[in-house]
């Protein structure tokens, strides 16, 4: 019965890595990544949409972004929207990070795994009620839940040991750029 329960939350899980795996790709380094500015929202012709579905976007060496729109109308939108993003970036060259803005960068880089962990802790806590309640209505045993927390316990052990691995890998990339 729990193991159900379990497993219908597995993809919540997932989700929750995923969504810090992306927040974390775009948080810069000293190198240029496509994944920068995949996200930014652009005008075009009047919509809000993704630089990724406007354009082809390459990175042809370690401080260049080639963006190539598929439609000449688009480009003002692209650079107004690069322009007024987070990352402090020139439609023309990508600037060299200052010790500072590394800095910050780590700081933003802890805070968005930490939004992922307390993701994971909330789909836990909603995992454990469900089969606390399924022990209430006599459906499950108290053993039940019990083997419900261990094996919980097992899986966020994992997912919080790749958290650790996705940020020690994009501070060494922050802080070695």
């Amino acid at each position: 019965m729990y193991k159900d329960i379990i497993n219908s939350k597995k993809a919540d899980f997932e989700t929750a890595f995923s969504h810090a795996k992306n927040d974390v790709a775009s948080i810069r380094t000293g190198r240029a990544s496509s994944s920068m500015v995949e996200e930014i929202l652009c005008d075009y012709l009047g919509t809000k949409m993704r630089v990724k579905e406007l354009a082809t976007i390459n990175v042809p060496e370690p401080r260049v972004i080639s963006i190539v729109p598929w439609d000449k109308q688009a480009i003002p939108g692209i650079e107004k929207g690069i322009k007024e993003s987070a990352l402090s970036l020139n439609p023309v060259t990508l600037p060299a990070l200052t010790e500072e803005r590394r800095k910050e960068f780590t700081r933003l880089l802890g805070q968005k795994i930490e939004e992922s962990r307390i993701k994971v802790r909330q789909v836990r806590e909603e995992i454990l009620k469900r089969v606390q309640a399924e022990v209430k209505e006599k459906k499950a045993r108290e053993d039940d839940l019990h083997k419900a927390k261990e094996e919980l316990q097992k899986l966020i052990d994992d997912l919080n040991k790749r958290f650790d691995e996705l940020y020690k890998k994009k501070e060494q990339e922050l802080l070695n750029s």
